[in-house]
């Protein structure tokens, strides 16, 4: 692989299904009757989660719009060998939602995950996130790096690389803004849980989702877009954005996963990742898989995770 290389698709990897064995999957009923229910405390925000298995911890954080539910046919075949704990996100499902947009601030949604691992009696986890559990888990993982085991991506690219897209790529900025649009002050009105679960295409989860949206709060879900979503930089001739910090490097061995596509963060976001990971860095594209790669590609997905989890003792 050309380290420096510019196009995605020379990070494609061939996904081997038969490397190993996958569980049969419960069905939606089944994993809600399984799952044991807890909250940890992050400051005054009860954090709701769902946990199975037994042993070391694997952290799951979902994105938007989602909740725990997300990680149902990952769950069963993770907690053969793990502690799975898969939170609702602050403001979803039944974890509290705080008002105002300071509650969603970056440093507020590391320190639900902080939390979790820390009342969880576990030293580090082993953390999976998606989309802004994604953003949340990589964050996580530069500025509690002794909290982090290994680290698992789905779908989100590395902050700085996210950043530089949004600067540079004509297409990810039309892509982004939806993003621009949840930050204005009318976008809750169309937000019905209808609305939120019309990516779901299976009946019965369809009827969890709802739910689970009737139960969570809009303008929490979008203040997370308020709060942390990068901004654009300036118009040509305006004020010229500020320069980042350069960022801590990733301590913890890495696997990133996205679909070659998916519409809203686009595959070049993840190009020059390995400049930002100090340990080992694998990146798996998977074609025709879109933003929801756990669902699109979800037995790719699974197979992926326990692969690249037995290398490590």
């Amino acid at each position: 692989m050309n380290r420096r290389g510019s196009a995605v698709r020379s990070l494609l990897f061939s996904i081997c299904l038969g490397l190993v064995s996958l569980s049969p999957r419960l069905s939606a009923h089944d994993i809600f009757d399984t799952v044991r229910h807890g909250y940890v405390q992050s400051g005054s925000v009860s954090i709701h989660y769902v946990t199975m298995g037994e042993g070391p911890l694997l952290l799951m954080l979902h994105g938007f719009p989602d909740f725990w539910y997300t990680w149902r046919n990952m769950m069963p075949s993770l907690a053969r060998h793990y502690r799975v704990v898969a939170i609702d996100l602050r403001g979803y499902n039944l974890s509290d939602k705080p008002a105002g947009v300071e509650n969603y601030s970056m440093s507020k949604l590391v320190g639900d995950a902080v939390a979790s691992i820390e009342q969880l009696g576990n030293s580090k986890a082993i953390v999976i996130g998606h989309d802004w559990g994604g953003a949340i888990a990589w964050q996580l993982a530069m500025r509690h790096p002794e909290l982090i085991e290994k680290l698992i991506i789905l779908s989100t690219p590395h902050p700085v690389g996210l950043r530089r897209e949004l600067g540079s790529n004509r297409k990810q900025q039309e892509q982004s803004q939806y993003a621009v649009d949840f930050q204005s002050d009318d976008a809750h009105e169309s937000m019905t849980p209808e609305y939120l679960a019309s990516w779901v295409t299976d009946p019965a989860a369809r009827e969890h989702y709802l739910v689970a949206f009737e139960r969570s709060d809009v303008h929490a879900m979008l203040n997370y877009y308020k709060a942390s979503f990068p901004n654009r930089p300036a118009p040509a001739g305006g004020q010229k954005a500020p320069v980042q910090p350069e960022p801590p490097k990733v301590q913890a061995p890495t696997l990133a996963i996205f679909g070659l596509e998916d519409s809203a963060l686009l595959p070049a976001g993840f190009n020059d990742t390995w400049d930002q990971v100090a340990a080992e860095l694998t990146l798996v594209a998977i074609p025709e898989a879109g933003h929801f790669v756990q669902h699109d590609a979800g037995d790719a997905v699974l197979a992926t995770i326990l692969g690249w989890l037995a290398k490590y003792p």
